[in-house]
């Protein structure tokens, strides 16, 4: 189980934010996954989670066209692109399920749990933070390539039902498009 000195160790004490208990009290998910965001936290990950912002009501505030609504865990920005398009990682009522909410509401699995999710944040954001390739790929895009394709076999390994597929799965197509 990932813990949050493991966080800190590669995201830093600045980069990964515990929930307040109050926060997510009223969450209508598993206490074991509640519990993970109190103790452990999530972290910043560079391209994937630009801030924490988990929500502060009870009721699923993350309206998706696919899943329904979802607990609202991280929101995104992607660069100058206009405020109205963000992306967000939410969680699933009741199944606990974690979800990458596109612009448009478009709900793209991403793990089965929140404990499977920050275990896969923490195994990607350690790997690249500590790989030299991965951290300048330029003139190198063969070895990171073949980095990536590691990091994405890890991962399988973590939840396998993350790669279940390509379209609809956030890793699948956050590791394939990661270079560009």
């Amino acid at each position: 189980m990932t813990t949050y000195d493991e966080l800190t160790t590669w995201a830093g004490v600045a980069n990964v934010t515990k929930a307040e208990p109050g926060r997510v009290a009223g969450w209508q998910i598993p206490e074991d996954q509640k519990t993970l965001l109190i103790d452990v936290g999530i972290p910043i990950v560079d391209q994937l989670i630009e801030y924490v912002s988990l929500q502060t009501e009870a009721e699923p505030a993350l309206q998706t066209t696919s899943r329904g609504s979802l607990y609202r865990l991280t929101q995104n920005h992607h660069g100058n692109l206009p405020p109205g398009l963000q992306w967000s990682f939410g969680v699933e009522p009741e199944t606990g399920t974690v979800y990458y909410v596109l612009p448009r509401g478009e709900a793209w699995f991403a793990n089965s749990s929140i404990h499977l999710w920050l275990q896969s944040l923490h195994h990607y954001g350690l790997r690249v933070s500590q790989s030299d390739i991965l951290s300048d790929p330029d003139d190198q895009e063969e070895e990171a390539l073949a980095e990536l394709g590691l990091l994405a076999d890890e991962l399988k390994k973590i939840d396998p039902h993350a790669f279940d597929g390509y379209i609809g799965y956030i890793w699948a197509e956050f590791l394939a498009r990661w270079l560009w």
